[in-house]
């Protein structure tokens, strides 16, 4: 064998040495890029995964803020001692879930009436506020004296758990504002005869600032008109339907109802001629020397009435005086009232007792009380709270087949309007100053009783709370009709309004 062929053969034998070698090397790229691949594919799922714990975690924490709400809610509820709505007989509306600006709290003022359309105004300014109200504190410090409360004279219970669906009302702050109030509360009297503009503008930011604001009045905070029509639902809606009276006030009235309907119609006199109207209004027709001199004694004796020195006469004649029962008994009459109908006198005690009475009686035998149609003992948890007296007086008079209301005031208003919701029952609203002229000819003789009869029905033909459109008067809001007289954007739809002619005469 040659040098080449011995060269060729170890040249083939080193390379058959060496395809072991390259194979390794092979092996070792396709290894490396599998390793590569599998590095991307493990940092791809690596960044997924990640992705997946962000996501997870940022749905947790909006989990847990609506836990955390809800539980909030729940302790505000507990804190309230509401009662569980599994006791409640009647169906409940959805609770509206909202986010909560703050807190209201309210001290109504005034009498029974008075209090109870601020109320209203009070549940529908916190609703459109989105803010949480607390059960309204009435006034126990005015002329009547009364320490009745919230649930002694309304049904709390059904006046929150009807509501629900629009705003949230608690009987107290929870323990948190409690301790905040006690240090410092913010609390003013809200402009009266405001709109909506000023609660979002100036109210607003204000519960949004210090968290709770008391409210220290609540008559007449809302204007009449140029609301929005839902504002002025929501205030017939807590009116009309979420304003129960307590349950035994409610059961006693029914009661005065059923023994009054059993024996026939009736109509319901709201006679304002106690005491302390006639004092405070200075009309003294029909009173002797010593009454007048009591009367002007009890006027003198609260600085609060404002007008001291009054012509009753001049104030008469305007029109501007309660009728007496003697000018009611010949008006009703003119106005062809049955002799035989029950007439409740809606009422406190009758300014000289008896004596004024009895030419009342005389033309309608069948007059009652509500101390007349019930044992004293019935009455007696009643007697000494007059806004609980009060109000067994409203739900006879909202029942009544006709409702006459003697003088113009927060108990005849109210009941009117409530009356209008009801389907326009009949209320004559007299006109003191037509009534006072017709009376004065006829008892001087110069006309008829004919003719006395003819033209009382003339004046009152359209008095009679027929459907008219509420009286605005731009900028005098005191002068013209008020919302909860005529609410009128809550009933029915009726044809030609007229425009409405109750000058609270």
């Amino acid at each position: 064998m040659g040098f080449s062929e011995a060269r060729f053969e170890e040249t083939e034998g080193r390379e058959m040495k060496e395809k072991p070698y390259s194979n390794k090397m092979s092996l070792k790229y396709i290894s490396m890029a599998k390793a590569e691949k599998l590095k991307s594919l493990i940092l791809a799922r690596i960044r997924v995964a990640r992705l997946n714990l962000w996501v997870t975690r940022a749905l947790s924490m909006l989990l847990l803020l609506g836990i955390t709400m809800q539980l909030k809610s729940l302790g505000e509820t507990v804190s309230s001692s509401r009662t569980p709505t599994s006791t409640f007989s009647y169906p409940l509306p959805p609770e509206r879930v909202y986010e909560n600006n703050g807190y209201l709290m309210v001290s109504s003022n005034g009498g029974l009436n008075q209090m109870r359309s601020g109320i209203c105004d009070m549940v529908t300014v916190a609703r459109f506020l989105n803010v949480t109200l607390i059960v309204p504190e009435l006034d126990n410090t005015s002329f009547w004296n009364d320490d009745s409360q919230f649930a002694d004279i309304f049904d709390v219970e059904y006046f929150i758990a009807s509501l629900r669906d629009e705003v949230r009302i608690l009987k107290e702050l929870p323990p948190q504002q409690k301790g905040k109030v006690a240090e410092s509360l913010f609390s003013m009297p809200p402009i009266s005869w405001s709109n909506m503009t000023y609660y979002y503008n100036v109210i607003l930011p204000r519960i949004q600032t210090t968290e709770v604001v008391h409210f220290q009045k609540t008559d007449a905070r809302l204007a009449n008109n140029g609301l929005p029509v839902e504002v002025q639902k929501l205030r017939c809606r807590v009116n009309y339907e979420a304003l129960r009276f307590a349950p035994p006030i409610q059961a006693l009235a029914e009661k005065i109802v059923r023994i009054l309907r059993d024996k026939g119609p009736f109509l319901v006199l709201h006679l304002r001629y106690e005491m302390d109207m006639i004092a405070f209004s200075g009309c003294n027709e029909g009173c002797n020397e010593q009454e007048i001199d009591e009367l002007t004694k009890m006027r003198y004796a609260y600085p609060w009435w404002k007008e001291k020195v009054i012509d009753s006469a001049q104030k008469r004649l305007a029109g501007l005086c309660p009728l007496t029962p003697e000018e009611i008994a010949l008006t009703l009459q003119a106005l062809g009232i049955d002799h035989n109908i029950q007439v409740y006198i809606a009422a406190g005690d009758i300014y000289g007792g008896e004596r004024r009475l009895a030419t009342l009686r005389a033309a309608y035998p069948n007059l009652v009380k509500k101390e007349t149609l019930l044992p004293s003992s019935e009455l007696d948890p009643f007697r000494n709270h007059s806004n609980q007296m009060a109000a067994l007086d409203y739900y006879v008079a909202v029942q009544s087949e006709t409702f006459v209301p003697t003088n113009g005031g927060n108990m005849a208003k109210v009941v009117e309007g409530h009356r209008r919701y009801l389907g326009f029952k009949k209320t004559i609203l007299l006109n003191r100053k037509a009534v006072v002229d017709l009376v004065d000819l006829y008892k001087a003789g110069s006309i008829s009783w004919d003719k006395f009869s003819s033209e009382m029905k003339k004046a009152h033909a359209d008095r009679i709370g027929n459907p008219a459109e509420r009286l605005v008067i731009p900028g005098k809001p005191k002068e013209e009709d008020y919302f909860y007289t005529n609410p009128e954007e809550c009933l029915a739809s009726f044809d030609k309004p007229q425009l409405s002619n109750d000058d609270h005469q």
